[in-house]
């Protein structure tokens, strides 16, 4: 299972939009949208987990591709030093 980032969402976009948009790919674990506490709207990225080819296919057909009017950036999650998981 491999967790991938999502950056770049429009405010707009929702978490059944995004299903729709990798589930191109495979099957999609699991999707968390990150939005704000108080509009509700997203906040530019969330994390979505798929099995790793199906992970590595998504990224290369959809990074950078035109996603409600703004290019998504689709990668492996990073996890910086000093900013474990909680």
């Amino acid at each position: 299972m491999k967790k991938l980032f999502i950056g770049n969402l429009a405010p707009t976009t929702s978490e059944q939009e995004l299903e729709n948009l990798f589930s191109e790919f495979g099957k999609v674990r699991s999707l968390k949208l990150i939005s704000d506490v108080f509009s509700g709207q997203c906040k530019g990225f969330g994390f979505i987990e798929m099995e790793g080819h199906e992970a590595r296919a998504a990224i290369a057909g959809l990074n950078g591709k035109d996603f409600n009017g703004k290019p998504i950036k689709v990668n492996f999650e990073v996890i910086k030093p000093g900013r474990g998981r909680r």
